[in-house]
């Protein structure tokens, strides 16, 4: 696993990758933490990611948090922590037990047991890693749809930077099958999922003050009015990311 160890003001980031073949679907551990005595207001723009929360403040729950497809508000009690898990779309079909009929804007509280393991058992959060990756790799006990694995490479190494006809080419699966297993899995068509991360992609560019486009948007105008969309703001608002309120752009480190 990479490892990556952030403090913002008086938040406390951390984030571990997990190797192959669990790479296929979780895309990183994480940890955040307001270390401070006062509350954190924070913004989560939509990045595309399903996210499970295990936190210190609720031990009898962990809350699966669906594909945003708009910015939410929450707010970080004072020294408190929690730790989650952030998933590939196919971590849904392989990963978990149940079907969640929505997928998009959506929040389920689930049994704090679910994975077998509750947040009782994580001393720190390497141990929270650790027990996560063992418990995900036994539930693996199946081969994977290469079709499927084959279609989330290309959404997520293009960072949706590409067409439903490219996929269907390079994959040899029929672009209507293809529509209709993400509309009928996730709740979500691909194209809508394809925008979500090329949002998400801007990120990097954004935080270091490139406020125009470098993804395939039409002009500049359509790259502000993607931004405006999913984080409510335009490009240069959130570079200036006060009081670093969008959490996303605040623990990515400048390259």
């Amino acid at each position: 696993m990479n490892k990556t160890n952030q403090e913002i003001l008086d938040i406390d980031y951390r984030e571990m990758k997990p190797g192959f073949p669990l790479s296929n679907y979780v895309e990183s551990f994480w940890m955040l933490s307001n270390v401070s005595d006062q509350e954190k207001q924070i913004v989560i723009l939509p990045d595309g990611r399903i996210d499970l929360i295990f936190s210190f403040e609720d031990r009898d729950n962990i809350t699966l948090l669906g594909v945003d497809s708009e910015p939410s508000r929450a707010v970080l009690a004072p020294k408190t922590a929690m730790f989650a898990v952030s998933f590939k779309l196919l971590a849904i079909e392989y990963l978990f037990k149940d079907k969640f009929p929505v997928l998009v804007d959506t929040a389920y509280n689930l049994p704090s047991d679910y994975f077998g393991i509750s947040i009782q058992d994580f001393e720190n959060f390497e141990g929270f890693c650790d027990l996560l990756s063992s418990k995900f790799l036994s539930i693996l006990n199946h081969e994977i749809d290469e079709r499927k694995r084959k279609l989330f490479d290309l959404i997520y190494n293009s960072n949706g930077e590409i067409t439903i006809a490219e996929i269907a080419e390079t994959i040899h699966w029929n672009s209507r099958q293809i529509n209709r297993y993400f509309n009928q899995r996730f709740g979500i068509s691909l194209k809508a999922y394809c925008t979500i991360l090329r949002f998400r992609a801007t990120f990097q560019q954004i935080k270091e003050g490139k406020l125009f486009p470098e993804q395939n948007f039409t002009d500049q105008a359509h790259f502000i009015k993607n931004i405006k969309k999913f984080s409510g703001v335009t490009p240069k608002e959130l570079n200036k990311n006060i009081n670093d309120r969008f959490i996303q752009l605040s623990t990515l480190k400048k390259k």
